[in-house]
């Protein structure tokens, strides 16, 4: 692992500012300057993620997604104030392995507390050009899932293979306390979308074929990004890229291939936000997906890559 140097921070700081990227992702000064434009327009430009995104991943897979456009806007960025950068360099610094997934889930989503005043509202802009995000949110605030509706489901079906997944592995049914984050004081579509996703995470790991290995939360996330513009899930892509572009950059390969591969299928697959879910809890996993049409995720790299690496270190 490399050291990241003023001058380099100093530059990458410069070209995320801009929020634009047109490279070959599989070249160093590529890979960089993608990295930079992911953080940056998830710092200051939300609406422009989609057609980064798109562009990326036509060049890496070397064909278009095969999706309607989603469109952006020419909005300049917002400006990126001091304190991001000096939380951002804070954890990049931080070993790797040494916060745990909870840690990080904090660290990256404390990143949006300390962009631009006007980052909220262009996020909340951004995702409701996404298909079905709109229709979605103007169900209202989401209504709580129980385990007790899920452990009354057939075991073969998706509520028994989701109950089991939260209780087996001691999650929560949500993956953070909605409560203690105020979302219902939120402005709508932020209150629906920011829940929504937290009921939802361990649920699309099940619908969309995602396991729940470290190499698979990174995939999803890009699922999820192409979904409705996640927007938590944009600015930690923008985190690992980066931390990949400017520290190992021999894992450029593996990483854009999960991430690019997610966001394709993501974009690829039907909306599936608002899905009332507890009216299909009792139907199998199979059904389900033939239903919504929606295909398992696919990849080429071992989704127990990275435990496999660790207990092998």
């Amino acid at each position: 692992m490399s050291e990241i140097t003023s001058d380099a921070r100093a530059r990458f700081q410069s070209r995320a500012a801009e929020a634009a990227w047109d490279g070959d992702p599989r070249t160093p000064d590529g890979l960089v300057g993608l990295a930079a434009a992911m953080l940056g327009m998830a710092a200051a430009a939300p609406e422009r993620l989609a057609g980064l995104y798109d562009l990326a991943a036509s060049r890496w897979f070397g064909e278009a997604v095969a999706a309607p456009e989603i469109p952006g806007s020419d909005s300049p960025p917002e400006p990126i104030p001091a304190d991001f950068w000096t939380a951002f360099w804070a954890l990049l610094d931080t070993p790797p392995g040494t916060l745990g997934a909870a840690g990080v889930t904090q660290r990256t989503a404390a990143l949006a507390g300390v962009c631009g005043p006007g980052l909220r509202d262009r996020a909340a802009a951004a995702a409701l050009a996404y298909p079905g995000c709109a229709e979605a949110a103007a169900g209202g605030y989401p209504e709580r899932f129980t385990l007790e509706a899920l452990a009354r489901c057939p075991k073969d079906s998706l509520g028994g293979a989701f109950h089991a997944l939260i209780v087996d592995n001691g999650f929560d049914l949500e993956v953070l306390d909605r409560d203690a984050l105020g979302l219902a004081d939120l402005p709508p579509p932020l209150d629906y979308l920011n829940t929504r996703i937290l009921q939802c995470h361990d649920l699309w790991h099940l619908a969309a074929g995602y396991r729940t290995t470290g190499l698979h939360e990174v995939a999803i996330s890009g699922f999820q990004l192409g979904q409705f513009g996640h927007h938590y899930s944009a600015m930690f892509l923008g985190m690992v890229t980066a931390r990949a572009a400017l520290e190992r950059p021999e894992s450029a390969t593996l990483l854009l291939d999960i991430i690019l591969g997610g966001w394709r299928h993501g974009r690829e697959s039907p909306p599936i936000l608002g899905v009332d879910w507890p009216a299909i809890w009792d139907q199998p996993l199979e059904t389900i997906r033939s239903r919504l049409g929606l295909k398992a995720f696919e990849s080429s790299w071992p989704a127990d890559l990275f435990e496999q690496l660790r207990a092998a270190a």
